[in-house]
């Protein structure tokens, strides 16, 4: 069963600002210039649910409300690229490596670009959940990064010899305080970490050199945060190519969030010279306008990051709706018809 304590604190843990005071139904996103090239910027989804909603015959539909493949109404709404997440053995036979395959062939068959998302965990890794897979229990720091790089190999050379290169890897999801606790906690020794990184990036590398590996943190508005982790990744020599953020606002703090995560992008790019990609993103489901007015405004703010270096957004399992796993973010509706908070996308 799906852990909600992580998976739900994430999205609200540390939202505790001053927030200017935000009236009216409607919203006016300001334009922005943009400084990435429209066939390079990354505008996708996270579907590492759907092949688990499919067994269950779980249907979506789209504008017109008629029943149709998700992955073409996402593609229809303009997206083109797919996250999919790996885990090392979970319990049942979703997100593990045969499963990632088999959605990352599909996805790939459709026109899609590829990012996948090593967990290193056998079940959910984020802020609060870090867990070592089982199998790794027992190992050594020497053995966890050994175990790092050949999962990591492993994953990337199936999908390899299955016609797959992902344009990009994360190592790690949503490590703000590091991975594969307690070795790996970065807040006791930032330097594990970093080597752990630095194993889950060579792998990566010996598979395709062009491949781009992602850091992800969440709560991509806290500066001080990304400050802290990529301060001391730098010290302790840690190799990865792109800042990955999460971000999850509501309806009452978004026009806040979206310009403090601007503001933390661009200061990425400026202190480490690095990519940056906003790579989830989700709002409450029941309001689609104000979902729409969100996502256009972050899609605009990362288009325009200084360099050109805002690389795009992904929306954190958009297929999502009614009663799955009581997630309330997803893009759809209770009946499960597209809504118009996608249509952000489409521009």
């Amino acid at each position: 069963m799906f852990k909600w304590s992580g998976k739900i604190m994430k999205r609200i843990s540390g939202v505790v600002l001053s927030l200017s005071i935000l009236t009216g139904l409607s919203y006016s996103v300001a334009p922005l210039t943009p400084t990435v090239h429209a066939a390079t910027f990354a505008k996708g989804a996270d579907v590492g649910w759907l092949s688990e909603m499919e067994s269950y015959n779980w249907a979506f539909y789209n504008d017109a409300g008629v029943k149709q493949d998700a992955l073409q109404i996402l593609k229809d709404h303009g997206m083109n690229s797919i996250r999919l997440r790996v885990w090392v053995n979970p319990a049942k036979n979703f997100s593990n490596k045969a499963d990632v395959i088999k959605q990352a062939v599909r996805a790939k068959k459709m026109g899609f670009r590829i990012m996948i998302d090593f967990h290193y965990s056998d079940v959910w890794a984020d802020p609060a959940n870090q867990t070592k897979p089982k199998d790794w229990a027992t190992k050594d720091f020497n053995g966890l990064m050994k175990a790092v790089y050949d999962h990591t190999y492993d994953v990337l050379t199936a999908l390899k010899a299955q016609g797959v290169t992902p344009e990009w890897v994360q190592v790690g999801n949503e490590t703000n305080n590091g991975m594969l606790w307690e070795e790996g906690r970065a807040s006791a020794n930032m330097k594990n970490f970093a080597w752990l990184i630095n194993s889950g990036y060579d792998a990566t590398k010996a598979v395709n050199s062009s491949t781009k590996v992602i850091v992800h943190l969440s709560n991509g508005y806290d500066n001080s945060l990304y400050r802290w982790m990529f301060d001391g990744l730098k010290a302790n020599g840690a190799k990865y190519d792109v800042i990955g953020m999460s971000l999850y606002p509501d309806k009452n703090n978004w026009q806040t969030l979206t310009q403090q995560t601007l503001t933390n992008m661009n200061d990425m790019v400026a202190r480490y010279g690095k990519e940056v990609m906003v790579c989830e993103v989700g709002m409450d489901a029941s309001d689609p306008t104000t979902s729409k007015a969100f996502l256009t405004d972050i899609l605009n703010k990362t288009r325009s990051v200084s360099g050109g270096k805002g690389l795009g957004v992904f929306y954190w399992e958009p297929q999502s709706y009614g009663t799955w796993y009581a997630y309330t973010k997803g893009a759809f509706d209770s009946k499960g018809k597209v809504t118009i908070a996608l249509d952000a996308f489409l521009n």
